[in-house]
């Protein structure tokens, strides 16, 4: 730390400060402060004295019995010795004291602990010295690890976008080679993938090209199902839809329900009242709830995206289980950048009393946990009850547990209650939250309610939201002239919500039945094919089981089945469109009308599906060893469909609209319903 030649001279320069001490004191002093010459200077011995007469010597140096006794001559000696230079009683010559330096004789006293305090004090300023000089370099070692962490950063993000960079140049590649090879014609039988990330577009901002390039499995399927939309007269041959999450059973008693006159404007308060009275019956709230409270939006999905707005900044995390409906991921990324922690649940129960995909507070925790040293900041957890695409109902202790764990956390609890009157069967019970006695954290909870499941219209795009905090609420009333609902369609909501007579008589008692009715039926179906499935009393789905079918237990082979299902036309939905950790499992949805009447008058291809190789050879030794599984998929594909041709069920309970009233003649392109 210091020089050594500087320490060197520090010590020479100590040491001549002690000399120049014990020079100009001329004498060294004992414990008492008394000056003994004889310790300090020793004196050879004298001539002609023995050593007895040493022994009994005074403190002069000489012996008492060789002394003068009279008084004269004792007076004398005493004046010899203040002289200092006189010659003793026989001619010996005295020996001279060095006159006490100071007054008290107290100079190397002083001298000593002069000595001391420069030593302590040159010792204190070397000691901060270090202290100083160690913080300086504990500081500069941190700079230096700060910028060696942004350097590896920004090294990775360069390394993603050079991956992304390739990726689109070698799809591009094999874009242009496969429509060399076919000639120029795509094949009509191979659904193309549209989750490939697309060209980077010049018009656009980067925030806009991510936001372009974005494309879920969710999307592709329904715009590949819209493409080639299955049409018993006009397209007999395409694809039918068991993907997308729409209640079509009850058409005829929503368009045949009669409304009055729709005025052009609505007062501002009056959906919010009725969604108050609406939701303080049907959630069997203590108290009524206040209109003040609701927030109403145009969908869950712009309710999602405002709350993940005004809670959380860009790069921070929102926990939720998995599986869970995949278009949340958009819904708080896309405009907010806000992104979803993943708590995986196991297919597979825990324990003798356990289910498959229980919800468990010690995956939240861990989850919590692994983001939390990766350096995200989570500020609220998501919670779907009932749950799509698992159709669970979670039990009051269960969503208890959840926001006890959110109040310990300091996190939002946001939950999803939009399938809460889909509960079909009857010995189910289903307790809102708003229906709690007591709420952990009542400003930090909010409870999340649209009428596109419960009343059967996918296309009227109203959401609600309940909350008892006052911020939270306006902060969302200040997105909703972006997210508006017109008047027009908050009339007939309002109106709707008030008729409960209609509700509660007809429309609620009819669904259920019908809801009922066809989750027996295709459930049976699936367990005549052998095909294992959840059996779940809410929703509009069936979370089923063909891990048996994937040639390989990965991510890849899933979506080849997928594939192979589409080629067959059938959307069904995979596992990993819900971000399933295990592969292999789909949603069914059995909520459809028309296209699942007509699924069995297809013709139907048993030939080997080349999309069923996850490995992704072409090799004829693979082709071999995979055409058993093909054929059995195929098989079960072709079962299926013949199955639901001979049964009568659905031709039964299916009404018959006019061209007017189905919509499905009507060809309204929209986004995909949650």
């Amino acid at each position: 730390m210091f020089n050594l030649s500087y320490h060197r001279f520090l010590v020479l320069v100590l040491e001549s400060h002690w000399e120049r001490c014990i020079v100009g004191s001329g004498q060294v002093e004992n414990s008492c402060g008394a000056v003994q010459l004889g310790e300090a200077f020793p004196l050879p011995p004298l001539p002609g004295a023995s050593d007895q007469n040493m022994a009994s010597s005074s403190v002069t140096g000489w012996s008492t019995a060789s002394g003068p006794q009279a008084g004269g001559e004792d007076e004398g000696g005493v004046g010899d010795r203040r002289d200092g230079g006189g010659p003793g009683p026989h001619g010996q010559p005295r020996p001279r004291k060095r006159r006490r330096q100071g007054r008290g004789g107290g100079g190397g006293c002083r001298g000593r602990g002069a000595l001391d305090e420069a030593l302590a004090r040159f010792l204190g300023w070397q000691r901060e010295a270090e202290e100083r000089l160690l913080a300086l370099e504990e500081a500069r070692l941190e700079r230096e690890a700060a910028a060696e962490e942004r350097r590896e950063r920004l090294e990775e993000r360069r390394a993603e976008l050079d991956r992304q960079h390739e990726l689109r140049l070698f799809t591009l590649f094999t874009g242009v080679l496969g429509a060399s090879r076919r000639g120029g014609s795509a094949d009509p039988e191979a659904p193309c993938c549209a989750t490939e990330r697309l060209a980077q577009s010049n018009f656009l901002s980067r925030r806009g090209n991510g936001i372009l390039q974005h494309r879920g499995i969710l999307q592709e399927g329904y715009n590949l199902c819209h493409e080639d939309k299955y049409d018993a007269s006009a397209n007999p041959s395409g694809i039918i839809n068991m993907g997308t999450s729409e209640n079509k059973l009850c058409d005829d008693l929503i368009f045949l329900r009669p409304l009055k006159t729709i005025v052009p404007s609505v007062a501002p308060c009056s959906l919010r009242e009725e969604v108050a009275r609406f939701l303080s019956h049907y959630c069997k709230s203590p108290m009524p709830l206040q209109a003040d409270n609701v927030v109403v939006m145009n969908g869950c999905g712009s309710l999602f995206s405002c709350i993940a707005a005004v809670l959380c900044d860009p790069g921070d995390g929102m926990l939720i289980p998995t599986p869970f409906y995949g278009a949340i991921t958009e819904d708080v990324q896309l405009y907010s950048g806000v992104r979803l922690v993943h708590a995986p649940l196991d297919c597979q129960p825990g324990d003798a009393g356990g289910r498959p995909f229980q919800l468990r507070v010690e995956k939240l925790q861990e989850a919590l946990e692994e983001a939390t040293r990766e350096g995200v900041t989570v500020r609220a957890v998501i919670v779907l009850n009932p749950h799509n695409p698992l159709g669970e109902i979670y039990s009051p202790q269960e969503v208890t547990d959840v926001l006890e764990f959110a109040k310990r956390h300091g996190l939002h609890a946001i939950v999803d209650e939009v399938y809460m009157l889909t509960v079909f069967d009857p010995s189910a019970e289903f307790r809102s939250v708003l229906g709690l006695s007591r709420l952990p954290d009542a400003q930090r909870t909010h409870v999340l309610w649209g009428i596109s499941k419960d009343f059967a219209a996918a296309g009227m795009r109203v959401g609600t939201v309940y909350s008892h905090n006052k911020d939270l609420v306006a902060a969302l009333d200040q997105m909703g002239f972006l997210h508006g609902v017109p008047g027009p369609t908050q009339h007939q909501v309002a109106r709707l919500l008030r008729d409960r007579e209609w509700m509660d008589r007809h429309f609620l008692p009819a669904n259920l039945a019908r809801l009922r009715a066809a989750h027996g039926y295709v459930a049976g179906e699936l367990r005549d094919l052998g095909v294992p499935y959840l059996h779940r009393p809410a929703g509009f789905f069936i979370w089923a089981d063909f891990r048996k079918y994937l040639p390989e237990n990965t991510f890849q082979a899933e979506m080849a089945l997928w594939r192979c299902f589409l080629k067959h036309k059938v959307l069904l939905s995979c596992g990993r469109a819900f971000w399933c950790s295990t592969p292999g499992w789909f949603r069914i949805v059995f909520s459809e009308r028309e296209p699942s009447l007509r699924l069995g008058q297809r013709d139907i291809s048993l030939s080997p599906c080349p999309c069923l190789r996850p490995s992704l050879s072409h090799s004829a030794c693979d082709a071999r060893d995979q055409g058993t599984e093909e054929s059995a998929l195929d098989a079960l594909i072709g079962t299926l469909r013949q199955q639901i041709r001979s049964s009568d069920w659905l031709e039964k309970n299916t009404p018959e609209l006019s061209p007017g009233e189905d919509p499905e003649k009507w060809c309204v392109k929209h986004t995909p319903p949650v």
